[in-house]
């Protein structure tokens, strides 16, 4: 018997019998009272294995949380070390997305086990770590309690009573809502929910929700084709139905970047002669659509449809007497 069948052996022996003696530990092992004493070591100090050993019954036990609750394990999951290399780039990603949040800190003791399992190996986990560097943009701070109180909801499929700002009304409303979905979109979250005020699927900024209560209520499910349906349909963050397609020509030199970007799952895009690239999106609310393209400057032209080209026509002439009024 290896290594790593002792360990295995080890955990078995001590959910069947509970309270695990040395002896006992050393007869079905097969090994002196030091390997065995060495394998237990590593399982606890390394592998975070809960193994303590009670003095009373003078054996090892497996150790409850404080709220009584077994440990979870992944029975059978052993990882190597290219295994481990991307787990610990994944971890890193969600701690620079989300440093000092209850999310982060969540992700700490995984990612200092996996460490310890690197340092088995010829890899170096600070080195993985330290070339991974994420840049937040415009990102707005979310409530870690009400962050929480989300994720037990979806989990638990429970309803939640909120109070949200609706900053087109500037005012806060209260409102009944079944969570289907976390949203992680361009550097903030979004909860996707069935809104029983007005009976329908809506999305909700979290930064924008300034109270939770999670009621004794079954949250209701909404199917994912519903889901897919409502919410990715049309262009961004802005749901409905998609019931335009705008057509957009950019320069030869931003077409560069552009042909590879993905805009929406839906777009359509050819180069033209000259080397300008045509990208066709569907949307519905033009306000995210319309952002971007002022973003792209003169690089970009708006070809249909035509009240979508007004609208940027509106928005670059108040841009430009911004700038145009004298002082």
């Amino acid at each position: 018997m290896d290594r790593t069948e002792r360990f295995y052996k080890i955990q078995d022996l001590l959910k069947q019998y509970k309270k695990l003696t040395m002896k006992q530990l050393q007869d079905s092992l097969g090994v002196s009272r030091a390997t065995a004493c060495r394998d237990l070591d590593y399982l606890r100090d390394r592998l975070g294995v809960p193994i303590v050993w009670d003095p009373k019954t003078k054996a090892y036990v497996l150790e409850l949380l404080g709220d009584s609750q077994e440990r979870q394990e992944l029975p059978g999951v052993w990882f190597n070390e290219s295994e481990i290399h991307g787990l610990l780039s994944m971890i890193e990603l969600i701690h620079q997305m989300q440093s000092g949040t209850h999310l982060a800190e969540r992700m700490t003791p995984l990612k200092q086990r996996l460490e310890i399992l690197l340092e088995q190996g010829t890899g170096s986990a600070n080195e993985i770590l330290k070339r991974v560097r994420i840049l937040p943009m415009a990102r707005r701070p979310v409530s870690d309690e009400h962050f929480q109180w989300l994720a037990d909801s979806l989990v638990k499929r429970q309803r939640i009573r909120m109070k949200h700002l609706s900053r087109k009304r500037g005012e806060v409303i209260e409102r009944d809502v079944s969570p289907q979905r976390l949203v992680y979109y361009r550097d903030n979250w979004y909860l996707d929910a069935y809104c029983h005020l007005r009976d329908d699927l809506r999305s909700f900024s979290l930064d924008a929700i300034e109270a939770i209560e999670l009621l004794d209520k079954p949250a209701l499910n909404v199917p994912e084709k519903a889901l897919a349906d409502y919410f990715e349909q049309s262009y961004g963050i802005f749901n409905g139905v998609a019931k335009h397609t705008a057509k957009l020509r950019f320069s030869p030199f931003r077409a560069q970047w552009v042909a590879k970007e993905i805009w929406h799952p839906k777009q359509r895009g050819r180069f033209e002669p000259d080397g300008s690239y045509i990208l066709e999106v569907p949307y519905g609310n033009d306000t995210e659509l319309l952002m971007d393209i002022m973003k792209q400057g003169p690089d970009v032209e708006v070809l249909a449809p035509n009240a979508l080209r007004s609208r940027v026509s509106e928005s670059v002439s108040a841009t430009n007497s911004l700038y145009l009024t004298s002082n």
